[in-house]
């Protein structure tokens, strides 16, 4: 139904230059692929009172689902590329994946880059109908920034899923594209120079993310490509070791995949997500057991010699 959209690094590159020189906020405009019962923009005032108009793409539901899927993309930050996931979702699941500030059609133009600020901006997204439990899913440069989100918004997250997580130490693709990004920023497109400002300056502030991730008593899921040239997935599983958390950090490796898990099929990143949901046993009421006394025998009396044979 859909066309495919631009894939691996240097595609994706270019469709930010050329997005870049036509005016348009989204690469691959979701209009033209999905109706807007399937997937479809929104938009929302920024938390904290800070003024901005952030951007995103949802799936449209009749009725609220009982698990609604909030996505904090990474650098850049394009919803437009999980537009296939979001379409394959089944519906009895919901799904919201944010420009962050400072993307596509989210404010303000400039780079916002204290994670602090972007989890205040972003935390209305995890607003949700009565009963409605929610999945925060934080994706490269995003999984800091959830983390923070996580923690400063007690009893609304059920699920914190850390999705090839960047946590400041470089990839080689990653290093080489940040080295060369640096030395262009005047001449690269808006996101593709804001998500090098991102990246480049993230590594002081993660003292922030991890004592955020020490304090919460939620499930929380890393779950990453064992080929991420980007984000490598030793420095997660080290973040996970290392952390003091009141329960273990789940660790899911995904073999064989690189950075961009939502390239896969939608089903498979679909699959990765729904593992992370916690599992409710049903709760049943069974009566107490009594403890079983023995008396002894004297006590009942000895039967009388004309009973017993009666």
């Amino acid at each position: 139904m859909s066309r495919k959209r631009p894939k691996g690094v240097l595609a994706m590159g270019w469709a930010s230059i050329e997005a870049a020189m036509s005016g348009r906020t989204e690469h691959a405009p979701t209009s033209a692929d999905y109706p807007d019962t399937v997937v479809r923009r929104t938009s929302f005032a920024a938390g904290g009172g800070l003024g901005w108009r952030i951007s995103a793409l949802e799936t449209p539901r009749d009725t609220p689902a009982p698990w609604k899927i909030v996505v904090i993309t990474g650098a850049p930050s394009w919803a437009e590329y999980w537009a296939e996931t979001l379409a394959e979702l089944p519906a009895d699941r919901e799904m919201i994946v944010v420009d962050r500030p400072g993307y596509g059609a989210s404010e303000p133009a400039e780079p916002v880059s204290d994670i602090r600020t972007q989890a205040l901006a972003l935390s209305p997204l995890l607003t949700a109908a009565r009963g409605q439990k929610v999945m925060l899913v934080g994706q490269s440069y995003g999984a800091a920034i959830a983390s923070l989100m996580a923690e400063a918004n007690p009893g609304k997250v059920s699920s914190l899923v850390l999705l090839s997580g960047f946590f400041g130490e470089t990839g080689p693709t990653s290093r080489w594209l940040i080295d060369v990004g640096l030395k262009a920023l005047k001449v690269i497109p808006r996101d593709l120079r804001h998500a090098v400002v991102e990246a480049s300056g993230q590594k002081p502030q993660l003292i922030h993310a991890v004592r955020a991730l020490s304090r919460l008593t939620i499930p929380i899921h890393m779950v990453h490509g064992d080929r991420d040239d980007f984000a490598p997935i030793e420095v997660a599983e080290r973040l996970a070791a290392q952390t003091a958390t009141r329960r273990p950090i789940c660790v899911h490796r995904v073999a064989a995949a690189n950075h961009f898990l939502n390239d896969d099929p939608p089903e498979q990143l679909i699959a990765a997500l729904e593992a992370c949901i916690p599992v409710r046993t049903p709760w049943r009421f069974a009566w107490p057991k009594l403890p079983q006394f023995k008396l002894p025998k004297g006590l009942l009396g000895t039967p009388q010699h004309g009973a017993a044979q009666a």
